[in-house]
């Protein structure tokens, strides 16, 4: 299953506040995924559907040598921008612009819900050593402070059934299309899964451009867009726990798999 290209291609028209607005991931998460997957020194690694480069910074932290593969020129440019020094490649899940058992690991963050997954499988299995591993991330919304789940409960509106609503969902798809149930031979083994928790600190005007840079608001008629995050203004600006506030503290949950191809 591949989610609304439409909503994908939302991204392109809100790269800078994405870049401004998204937050990175959990040092532990971080941490955790380097030892799982063996990233350093003296090992290549994709970022797959890199974005602005959210996850990439924190792989090159590594030592690792990191090659990006995003479809998007706008989101593209905002990695390159902030990571010059790094290969940055014009790619897809669906057709990676790599060599055959040409890379140690790969990191899908934020992404894995628009791909096509068996396609994606293929390609995962193709440009990775046997032996190489692959882990899918995602920050996911915390909804356990009341004004936080109220700002996302106008995007509960907005997006209706958005297609990373659902992690088990995709928990549950990946480790069908990762224990090879949809292949002649399983391509991967178990999927293994950890949970971390981290805090990303914003202004209210910033919490707002972190709204502006959801698909779902993006693609919305202009009117219609601004009238959601006048929404958001006005419960930050009432909410006793937000007004008068110039930093709040967005709650994230980040769930990550790994799994290693055979």
């Amino acid at each position: 299953m591949t989610a609304d290209p439409t909503l994908a291609r939302a991204f392109e028209r809100t790269a800078a506040e994405y870049e401004r607005a998204r937050p990175g991931y959990a040092p532990a998460a971080i941490d955790h995924l380097a030892h799982a997957l063996g990233i350093g020194p003296g090992r290549r690694v994709l970022d797959l559907a890199a974005g602005t480069g959210k996850l990439t910074r924190q792989l090159v932290a590594t030592g690792a040598d990191v090659v990006a593969v995003e479809p998007g020129p706008e989101m593209r440019a905002q990695l390159t921008a902030t990571l010059p020094e790094i290969e940055a490649l014009e790619g897809s899940a669906e057709a990676i612009p790599l060599p055959d058992a040409s890379v140690d690991a790969i990191t899908v963050a934020q992404a894995f819900h628009w791909f096509d997954g068996r396609a994606a499988f293929e390609e995962f299995h193709r440009v990775l050593r046997p032996g190489g591993r692959l882990a899918l991330v995602w920050n996911a919304r915390d909804r356990s402070v009341p004004w936080v789940d109220e700002v996302w409960s106008i995007m509960d509106r907005v997006e209706k059934r958005a297609p990373w609503r659902n992690h088990d969902e995709w928990r549950e798809s990946a480790f069908v299309r990762a224990t090879g149930s949809e292949f002649d031979k399983p391509w991967f083994g178990e999927l293994h899964e950890a949970t971390f928790h981290h805090e990303q600190l914003l202004s209210p005007a910033d919490v707002v451009e972190r709204v502006r840079s959801v698909s779902h608001v993006a693609v919305l008629p202009p009117e219609q867009r601004e009238a959601v995050l006048d929404e958001v203004r006005t419960l930050l600006r009432d909410d006793p726990a937000t007004a008068g506030r110039d930093e709040l503290a967005l709650p994230y949950r980040v769930d990550a798999f790994w799994t290693e191809r055979t």
